[in-house]
């Protein structure tokens, strides 16, 4: 039996002892009654491809955040189902082997996972409100009614554009049944992201002049306060909302009225700059020079955002960085690759991103330090060692791909410390771990939706992938 066979051999064991606590956890954790409705692979399909509407939660029993919301989740429930027309919430437990390929499309951010299904599943919006049940209760009880909503007044434009947020208005002066129709279906498409409303007359609407044909007026909060658009293709139409919707210059403060364009920003297309500074000292000196940079990149995929370093210092941290190196920037391109400068000075941004552009930078990468010392058992990764003791190493490998506070890693711990003291005296053999959270993966080489994640690599280098129980799906390794 060859190395790799052995390890493979000795993991399975171990796994099938982890899954079989995780069931015994998840039959504790069954719900007797409940007005969510229960889906899973036998009834998925059939009950997705019924229902106009359909508000599913994918999950897992021994999430702590999906056990918080699931009280919350099933009042709701109960409320939604004497709405007219009944609002349907359903559930699929995510740990079961048979709805584990159909609920890995929808959990790529881990659970608690909300999807809502619409006309028979052709298309699936993720539900962005809150986990409290009056939350849950008043965005669902919105997206139930028409994707689009009226205007015949002045009093309803008044009540149907809030100058605070972005609303995209559809302007029919002539009958042109296509071009209402395509709208319709964008802001049935784009209706979890924006607020859509339509009318036939242009003097009602707060901004902008008269129109004397079908036109796509786009009120926003910021830069130049509408634009118009009168291509009314559905692809069209996404890329002018997409573009148009996000700022020159989006910010990131306190103020959680800027929390949507923020947003906006993060799912843009194209390269996205960051810029970190203290807001109570540094702001003056940085914003407007940094607000010509942007406006000097625009119409260019690139994508500008100032933040204050003490509200962003989560996102700094999960970059591994820290407010302490503020003035920072730093560019996150469109491959996921990042470029980094610390202390950088207002004169100096404009500089810098020319360097980027020109190819003239040194990705940055984030790598917790070199261990001094590894000489346990199990050796210890980090993305600076990856490469070296994964790919050149010439040896067969066992990776784990873990995270601190992991239930299941905890588990299955004292499972790789055995493995890797059956392999210590192999010297083809090297047993290993690397904190994901913690350490920027190549996403080009390692696949890692949740964790544990092993990878096997035999010193041929052919790699295969293993999630242990408690993921969304676990594939079997091929030898």
């Amino acid at each position: 039996m060859g190395k790799t066979s052995t390890i493979l051999s000795t993991l399975l064991v171990a796994l099938g002892a982890i899954c079989a606590v995780a069931a015994d956890d998840q039959a504790e954790n069954e719900i007797v009654e409940s007005v969510v409705w229960t889906l899973d692979h036998t009834n998925y399909s059939h009950i997705i491809s019924q229902q106009k509407m359909i508000v599913v939660e994918f999950y897992a029993p021994w999430c702590g955040y999906c056990q918080q919301l699931e009280p919350k989740y099933e009042e709701a429930a109960s409320v939604l189902n004497s709405h007219d027309p009944p609002v349907i919430l359903a559930k699929m437990d995510t740990t079961i082997p048979e709805n584990a390929e159909l609920a890995r499309n929808y959990t790529h951010n881990g659970v608690p996972s909300i999807k809502i299904f619409r006309n028979g599943g052709k298309t699936v919006h993720d539900y962005k409100g809150t986990r409290e049940t009056e939350g849950i209760i008043a965005y669902l009880r919105k997206h139930a009614g028409p994707a689009s909503l009226e205007i015949k007044s002045k009093e309803d434009a008044a009540s149907l554009i809030d100058e605070k947020k972005i609303v995209v208005a559809g302007i029919f002066p002539e009958l042109s049944l296509e071009k209402i129709q395509n709208f319709t279906a964008l802001a049935e498409d784009l209706r979890v992201d924006y607020d859509f409303v339509h009318t036939s007359d242009a003097k009602l609407l707060p901004r902008g002049g008269p129109v004397d044909k079908p036109t796509i007026r786009l009120f926003k909060p910021f830069d130049e306060l509408y634009a118009d658009f009168e291509d009314f293709q559905v692809e069209a139409m996404q890329n002018f909302i997409e573009e148009t919707s996000v700022p020159i210059m989006a910010i990131l403060d306190d103020n959680p009225e800027n929390q949507q364009f923020v947003n906006h920003f993060l799912h843009s297309p194209g390269d996205k700059v960051f810029l970190f500074v203290n807001f109570s000292t540094d702001v003056d000196a940085f914003k407007s020079k940094y607000y010509d940079v942007a406006v000097s990149y625009k119409g260019k995929e690139a994508n500008f955002l100032l933040g204050d370093a003490e509200t962003g210092k989560r996102a700094l941290q999960y970059f591994g960085l820290d407010t302490n190196q503020t003035p920072l920037i730093f560019v996150l391109d469109m491959d996921g690759t990042k470029y980094v400068q610390r202390h950088v000075q207002p004169d100096s941004l404009a500089s810098w991103l020319k360097d980027y552009k020109d190819g003239k930078l040194k990705p940055y990468l984030k790598s917790q330090p070199i261990p001094e010392v590894n000489d346990e058992p199990v050796k210890v990764m980090v993305a600076e060692t990856l490469k070296d003791m994964v790919f050149n190493s010439g040896k067969d490998v066992l990776l784990e791909f873990y995270r601190l506070g992991c239930k299941y890693c905890e588990e299955f711990a004292p499972v790789l410390d055995e493995i890797a003291l059956s392999f210590e005296k192999d010297p083809d053999v090297l047993i290993a771990k690397i904190d994901g959270a913690e350490n920027d993966i190549p996403r080009d080489q390692f696949e890692v939706q949740g964790f544990p994640t092993l990878y096997l690599k035999s010193a041929t280098g052919r790699m295969s992938c293993k999630e242990v129980c408690g993921t969304q799906h676990a594939a079997s390794f091929v030898y």
